[in-house]
């Protein structure tokens, strides 16, 4: 350990944000990283336990006290060798994982956790910054072609490890820029899109190709990939979206959330949003769903110039404070409060949405208490449905690659397997686990590559 009672004598310092009046004028990151030395500093910090929990909880295995010693001390380059053994994309993690490590760090019991993904994305940004990510090249090629479908965080993972076994990945992306709902999901004002676009460039040096515009199931057939290639590996995410069939459903400005995010994104990056603009400016918006998602669209809509953002949450308002003796070192149910809350929102636990009211178009949105049965009437403008998603798209390459399902629509693999019940068919991410984190998308695809690799060769 560089500092045996570092975490004795040194506070927890995370980074700070850009005021919210100057945040909310741009689109761009506004998370204002940490100085190198208190980035060591904060490394010290780390107790090296015993049994470290941060390890187990997180899905991609990161060797965390590993790289928190080596960037207290200064060792920036064995820290990011030994990060990026785990873990493809830190950069992303970096920025949008919730976490889990911090949850069940030890000095979590206090309340004061390491800061576990600042230092991970100080690691990874300097790597970046000084030159020392480049592209590792197989040095001989198997002649083996795979075809993954879907270029979010589980598409991209498998067909860089792919690639780096030698291996000849494809990737069909049905958007016309690579990334997923990494590129078109997520804010840019939480991840900056050029952090995707330079690691494609690394991918496509390592031997990745990728064939943007092609919708898997409609403008290719899932037969002629079977044709084509030896594996066919099914990343396609979860994107069919939670309906809310109330009354009024129908009624012009009723959306849902990842259709409003996407076509923001787009205008971002430059690109057209969409034949029917939907914009939040001056209006009264209400987002149903508490999660990341709607976060999200708060955080879009105050950009836009919002009269008023409510969000709804049909879960009640959970307590300030876990439980630490119940709970840690496991993810806890606690009131959170995102950067995009922060910067302007109305909440409204235990509520559940009866009925959308308008002529042809939504003026309020009528709800109800689950906790008392009180009823309200909330103006609204404009609506955004955040209520997660369902599987994956019920007319895409899942639907269409005559693999068995679960009773959920998600490909189903045996347990802890990647394969699917068709030979030479993988699935993995969020197509068969279901929605879920960027760091698991990650873990998939990873494993998701082990184990196509090991199947080429018995079957070779």
């Amino acid at each position: 350990m560089a500092n045996p009672t570092g975490f004795l004598t040194i506070e927890r310092h995370e980074r700070a944000y850009a005021p919210v009046e100057e945040r909310l004028r741009s689109w761009a990151e506004f998370v204002r990283p940490l100085p190198v030395g208190e980035v060591r500093r904060q490394g010290e910090r780390c107790m090296d336990c015993g049994i470290p929990f941060c390890h187990s909880a997180c899905p991609v295995s990161n060797y965390i006290p590993d790289w928190n010693d080596l960037a207290a001390r200064g060792r920036w380059q064995e820290a990011l060798a030994r990060l990026h053994r785990t873990n493809n994309f830190p950069e992303f993690t970096g920025r949008i994982c919730p976490a889990p490590c911090e949850a069940a760090c030890t000095l979590n019991l206090d309340d004061a956790p390491v800061t576990i993904k600042t230092i991970e994305c100080a690691i990874i940004d300097r790597g970046w910054e000084e030159g020392w990510i480049v592209p590792e090249i197989a040095p001989r090629g198997t002649g083996k072609r795979i075809a993954i479908v879907g270029s979010g965080p589980a598409g991209l993972a498998c067909a860089q490890q792919l690639a780096r076994m030698g291996h000849a990945p494809t990737v069909f992306e049905k958007a016309d820029r690579v990334g997923g709902l990494l590129r078109y999901g997520i804010p840019d004002f939480k991840m900056d899109k050029a952090l995707i676009d330079r690691r494609v460039a690394q991918m496509e040096a390592e031997g990745v190709i990728f064939r943007t515009g092609m919708a898997v199931g409609r403008a290719v057939s899932v037969e002629r990939l079977m044709d084509d290639y030896h594996v066919l590996v099914l990343a396609a995410g979860a994107e069919a979206p939670r309906d809310l069939p109330v009354p009024g459903r129908e009624l012009a400005g009723v959306h849902f959330a990842m259709d409003y995010l996407t076509q923001q994104n787009r205008r971002v990056a430059g690109l057209d949003g969409g034949a029917e603009p939907v914009d939040a400016a001056g209006k009264h918006v209400v987002v149903i769903g508490g999660g990341d998602t709607g976060s999200d669209c708060i955080g879009t809509a105050n950009r836009q110039g919002a009269a008023s953002v409510t969000q709804l949450e049909i879960l009640p308002r959970p307590p300030l404070r876990e439980d630490k003796a119940l709970i840690w070192p496991e993810w806890p149910m606690k009131l959170r409060t995102s950067s995009s809350q922060e910067e302007g929102c109305e909440r409204a636990f235990a509520a559940t949405t009866e009925a959308f009211v308008g002529d042809g178009r939504v003026e309020a949105v009528r709800c109800r208490r689950v906790d008392t049965g009180e009823t309200l009437a909330l103006k609204a403008d404009l609506v955004l449905l955040a209520m997660g998603f369902t599987g994956p798209e019920a007319d895409g390459a899942v639907a269409r690659a005559d693999v068995a399902t679960t009773g959920r629509g998600n490909v189903a693999t045996p347990p802890g397997r990647y394969a699917t019940s068709r030979e030479g068919v993988f699935a993995c991410g969020d197509a068969r686990r279901g929605q879920s984190l960027v760091v698991w998308a990650i873990r998939e695809g990873r494993d998701c590559a082990a184990e196509v690799d090991a199947w080429l060769k018995v079957s070779a």
